[in-house]
């Protein structure tokens, strides 16, 4: 292997490293958080599956999205699958990106946290949403004449618990207010948008956003109204000062010049040259100039600079 390869290789692995040894006190503070916003997951699983044995199955209801967009058809409904997955995981993977690239303006933990928080606002008002109104659903597997479109009365408790994974989570029916889809999308577009640094990739994030929605409406997923509400009930649950006094605020904004100060010492750590440093060796400088390092990552204040 060439020499350049194992040098870089190194310095990846060391940053990694680096990088671990300063999440990880904050992940301890913030785990309870994270916890409850992975389990709220399954308890959000749960209620979908109590709609599907409530759904009663009936003539599609008129809606205006499905009169001006033609319908996919059951053959091309994997393309709206196609576009959440790619979204899901260039989200997952860029909240990562800090343990591998130079550029750090929050701390992955934190995000997270406040990710996950974010969804569990929006699941909850989903589930009082679907469990109180039920309506006949638009999906093909859930039309009138369909064995799938209902479930017999479970036999026992675990039937519920146990969700018939992988496939009752992927076709069920009667959760349609509001469309799941698109909280999980608008909760990472919105927060890319808060703390990404590409200007082209907000707009492309926002354009996918609206190639997504009418997908969704095209593929009869979901009713209009579904959709529209997600848009209104996510931007809610996302609302400015809600969520980060809660769980904190994971901006971590630099000027240029912190960020050439940053680079450099990581250069130097990275070359193995030793410098006396804490567990979190970067200043870092809001945009008001006043600097932010007091050697502790999970004591270091977090300026705030929203609009």
């Amino acid at each position: 292997m060439p020499t350049y390869i194992t040098r870089e290789v190194s310095k990846i692995w060391r940053r990694i490293v680096l990088e671990v040894s300063v999440e990880l006190p904050i992940l301890f503070e913030k785990w309870p958080y994270i916890l409850f916003g992975v389990i709220f997951q399954y308890i959000h699983g749960v209620g979908a599956r109590l709609a599907y044995y409530l759904h009663r199955p009936g003539p599609l209801l008129h809606d205006l999205g499905f009169e001006l967009l033609p319908e996919l058809g059951l053959e091309n409904a994997y393309i709206s699958e196609t576009v959440f997955a790619s979204v899901f995981v260039s989200f997952f993977l860029w909240t990562f990106h800090p343990f591998v690239f130079y550029s750090k303006r929050f701390y992955t933990a934190v995000l997270w946290s406040r990710v996950l928080v974010v969804l569990v606002v929006s699941q909850m008002l989903r589930v009082v949403s679907f469990m109180a109104t039920q309506l006949p659903g638009p999906n093909y597997h859930c039309r009138e004449g369909q064995p799938t479109a209902t479930l017999p009365p479970p036999r026992s408790i675990q039937e519920v618990l146990l969700l018939n994974f992988p496939h009752g989570v992927l076709y069920g029916c009667g959760d349609l207010i509001f469309s799941s889809h698109m909280i999980f999308a608008l909760t990472f577009c919105h927060t890319y948008c808060k703390y990404g640094t590409k200007i082209w990739m907000k707009r492309l994030a926002w354009l996918v956003m609206v190639v997504l929605s009418l997908l969704i409406i095209a593929s009869r997923k979901h009713y209009t109204v579904d959709v529209v509400i997600a848009w209104s009930a996510q931007s809610l649950a996302y609302a400015k000062e809600r969520v980060p006094t809660l769980v904190g605020q994971p901006l971590l904004p630099m000027n240029n010049r912190a960020a050439k100060d940053s680079r450099a010492k990581d250069e130097k750590l990275m070359n193995g040259n030793s410098e006396n440093h804490s567990s979190d060796w970067r200043q870092w400088m809001p945009l008001n100039g006043k600097p932010l390092d007091n050697g502790s990552p999970t004591a270091m204040q977090v300026v705030d600079n929203e609009n």
